[in-house]
């Protein structure tokens, strides 16, 4: 039996079907998705959502979703579910959806009557093209299969209605037609693996609604176009493959590359394997480049989220290759800082402070999940490079002090992953030495002393060893407070006394000035305070502005964004502070930590993590719905923690 499967009660159940939702991506940042009952619930959802570089480099929505109508003995079963206007919703197909599935590739059962329908949806690895497999398992007549497509040829962001611009024309390729609706975009073939009847009906459904979207304050309402309908005979036994991409497929071979597709698929029979899954869903690779995407829907790649994911996407799961790929095009974007020029990749936020020591912190990790000699060998120059580069007041918004200690300018811009705007203004403005940019500074500099002491000039190692121990005394007179945990900021006489989980990211560094006995008291009170099932809040219940529920408009949304929410990506540094502290010992209690979110594999995007929680029970998935570092940590911690069980 699959894990991750839902049976009849639940998928004619529409409050508790609707939220579930599948992801699939490929390399080029295109993707399918949509809920389990393939009704869209968000703009953003559709079965081919492609990047559309000759417009604008943005995802858009070319095929919404596809109907699938079984005909008998002349009545017609339609297995579609769409939400109009005043909530209602038709055709109503979701009653005949016996069980959905998902170990390879997402299954959906259907019946109607004496006919029993399989369908199998994958998107392919390498091309911008998604491909549908039905199977007729069981039928006692003569049974018709109709697919009518909806398509929208929009930005996935934005919506479309009806309107005389639309181009209608369509022209005959090999078992299908191909066809483009407006000037500037990709033309979409849709084809079979077995000859069909075309039909050209050219109409638009007109109010289509997405109640994500209208539950979040968005326009939620688009027409779609229908060209017309694919129909087919179908006999028991039989399986018809549809595929919708951007190129002209031979359909002969339809069959064996939806085979190869479904045969380089890996499990998900556990919670690990499907975060396993999830995290090759964030590789990109475009224009000789390889980079990760910080999330789906909407997020590209971004600086803070590439360095804090990328070893927990690839060298956690033993995928060194692509931590060396992703890696080189990140370290173009490095130099490329350091050297005052223009980002010349595409990697977004490179500019703020905390960056180059999220890349030293993601190098280190190199060290420690797979080959120390081997990253001090192949990344301490660029680690070196990083440092002098910060010592020599180069970075704009980085300043070294005489007490060893990084100041950051964070009054007009956020300056760090708590990076929400009010009003044109960070929601959240830390600013001066913040806590989490000054251990990872101490921490870098001693990881760069032992890499010069490796290369062999001990003097400079020495140097900067000597700048670590300044930092270190710096860092505990700043931040350690007489209650027993670390300040969040402190810019002169402006103190942030919240009770914030950056100071975790503090205790659990491999090189960090503070004590056993002092990180077990930071570990203690983020423990009572910040700790939930889903993850780390973002601030204490106890602390003022404390906000935990995400949701409303847009400005309430952010304002809440970092003031009580949970993320999951903290509780990797939560988990391995507590290993730095208890040891082998300190397993048992990690594993606990962890059975939260394996329940979120059966919610929200199944098998990933969302964004963020809401910080109050029942603690509801947020956000973007697969969220690389959230993903990542775990994937890290769990490495981690298996080195303490093969101890």
């Amino acid at each position: 039996m699959s894990y991750i499967r839902f049976e009849k009660t639940l998928m004619t159940n529409l409050q508790e079907a609707l939220p579930k939702e599948i992801l699939r991506t490929n390399r080029s940042g295109a993707y399918s998705s949509s809920s389990i009952l393939d009704s869209n619930t968000r703009k953003h959802h559709g079965l081919l959502v492609v990047p559309v570089p000759q417009i604008d480099g943005e995802n858009h929505v070319l095929l919404s979703s596809l109907d699938e109508t079984v005909i008998q003995h002349g009545a017609e079963f339609n297995l579609g579910l769409h939400r109009y206007s005043g909530g209602t919703y038709s055709p109503n197909g979701h009653k005949y959806a016996r069980e959905f599935s998902w170990e390879k590739v997402p299954t959906t059962i259907y019946r109607v009557g004496g006919v029993i329908l399989k369908k199998e949806k994958v998107f392919q690895h390498f091309h911008n093209r998604v491909l549908i497999r039905y199977t007729l398992l069981d039928a006692h007549s003569v049974t018709t299969l109709r697919l009518r497509p909806f398509l929208a040829f929009r930005r996935a962001d934005q919506l479309t209605h009806e309107n005389y611009a639309a181009n209608r024309n369509y022209n005959e390729v090999d078992n299908g037609i191909c066809t483009c609706m407006y000037e500037g975009y990709p033309t979409l073939y849709m084809q079979a693996s077995k000859k069909s009847e075309y039909v050209f009906t050219p109409n638009w459904y007109k109010g289509i609604e997405y109640q994500h979207d209208m539950e979040m304050g968005y326009a939620y309402k688009e027409d779609l176009y229908v060209p017309g309908y694919f129909e087919f005979d179908i006999k028991k036994g039989e399986s018809i493959i549809f595929a919708a991409g951007l190129e002209e497929v031979d359909t002969n071979s339809l069959a064996s590359t939806f085979d190869e597709e479904v045969e380089v698929h890996k499990p998900r029979e556990n919670f690990i394997q499907c975060l396993t899954n999830a995290a090759h869903q964030f590789h990109n690779k475009h224009d000789g480049e390889h980079y990760i995407i910080a999330g789906y829907p909407w997020f590209k790649s971004r600086a803070r989220d590439t360095f804090l994911s990328l070893p927990g996407l690839t060298l956690a799961i033993g995928e060194i290759d692509s931590f060396r790929k992703a890696m080189k095009t990140a370290e173009i974007a490095l130099n490329d800082l350091m050297e005052g020029r223009m980002i010349s990749v595409d990697i977004q936020e490179m500019y703020d402070p905390d960056i180059p020591l999220w890349a030293i912190w993601c190098i280190q990790q190199y060290a420690r999940l797979y080959n120390r000699q081997e990253a001090m060998d192949t990344y301490g120059d660029l680690v070196n490079r990083i440092i002098q580069f910060i010592m020599d007041g180069r970075h704009p918004n980085l300043h070294l002090h005489e007490n060893g200690l990084l100041y950051t300018n964070g009054t007009e811009k956020p300056v760090t992953w708590m990076n929400s705007m009010v009003n044109g203004l960070p929601a959240v403005p830390r600013t001066g030495y913040i806590v989490e940019i000054n251990a990872l500074w101490y921490n870098a500099l001693k990881f760069n002393a032992q890499i010069l002491e490796h290369k062999g000039d001990a003097e400079t190692g020495k140097q900067c060893d000597t700048w670590a121990e300044l930092s270190g005394e710096s860092f505990k007179d700043t931040f350690l407070n007489e209650y027993g945990y670390l300040l969040d900021y402190v810019d002169g006489n402006n103190i942030s006394w919240a009770v914030r989980p950056n100071m975790l990211i503090a205790a659990s560094l491999e090189n960090t000035p503070l004590t056993i006995a002092e990180r077990k008291k930071i570990f203690d009170i983020c423990t009572k305070e910040l700790r939930t099932q889903k993850g780390i809040r973002s601030l204490s219940p106890k602390s003022g502005g404390y906000n935990p529920i995400y949701r409303g408009n847009q400005q309430q949304r952010d304002a809440a964004y970092h003031q009580g929410t949970v993320w999951p990506w903290l509780l990797g540094f939560y988990i391995e502070t507590n290993l730095k502290i208890y040891k082998q010992s300190g397993l048992s209690f990690a594993d606990r930590c962890l059975v939260g979110l394996e329940g979120e594999m059966f919610y929200h995007s199944l098998g990933t993590l969302s964004e963020l929680y809401d910080g109050n029970p029942p603690f509801e998935g947020r956000g973007a719905y697969s969220f690389a570092m959230n993903v990542a940590a775990i994937l890290r911690v769990n490495k981690l923690m298996s080195k303490y069980y093969n101890y």
